[in-house]
């Protein structure tokens, strides 16, 4: 299983967000899931849910949360395992950084993605043969 590129949660929650702040980063956001052979992982779900549902603001709909479900049936998911766990404690210390963050670095390399798209690392940063790209910059 493989995908080009790999969705943080953010690109979701902009591509569904109602919030009319988020306009500019919505279209990037939806332009991202529509040309982007992406992959995912269960992680981004979970994140994407929680966010949806705690973040008001973004007027996320139960209907946004289902359609999006329904289009994460039609990527590329990885499960979050035991060996990815493992994965992202030793890309954490590697590159100091959170558990969230280097597991979803872990599952975009797992996925053979050499790009993560997210605006919570570092812009053009490489971890470990996986560049960040901030698509908001």
């Amino acid at each position: 299983m493989t995908a080009e590129v790999f969705l943080d949660s953010n690109i979701l929650l902009y591509a569904c967000s109602a919030a009319d702040a988020d306009g500019e980063k919505k279209a990037v956001a939806e332009r991202l899931i529509l040309e982007a052979d992406f992959g995912l992982s269960t992680q981004v779900m979970q994140e994407f849910i929680a966010n949806a549902l705690h973040k008001k603001e973004l007027g996320i709909s139960e209907s946004g949360i289902d359609a999006t479900m329904e289009l994460c049936c039609q990527v590329h998911v990885l499960p979050v395992t035991r060996e990815l766990v493992i994965s992202g404690i030793i890309l954490r210390r590697q590159f100091q950084l959170s558990h969230w963050d280097s597991t979803i670095l872990a599952a975009a390399r797992e996925l053979g993605c050499h790009t993560l798209y997210s605006e919570d690392l570092n812009h053009g940063q490489n971890y470990d043969g996986v560049q960040v790209i901030n698509p908001f910059q």
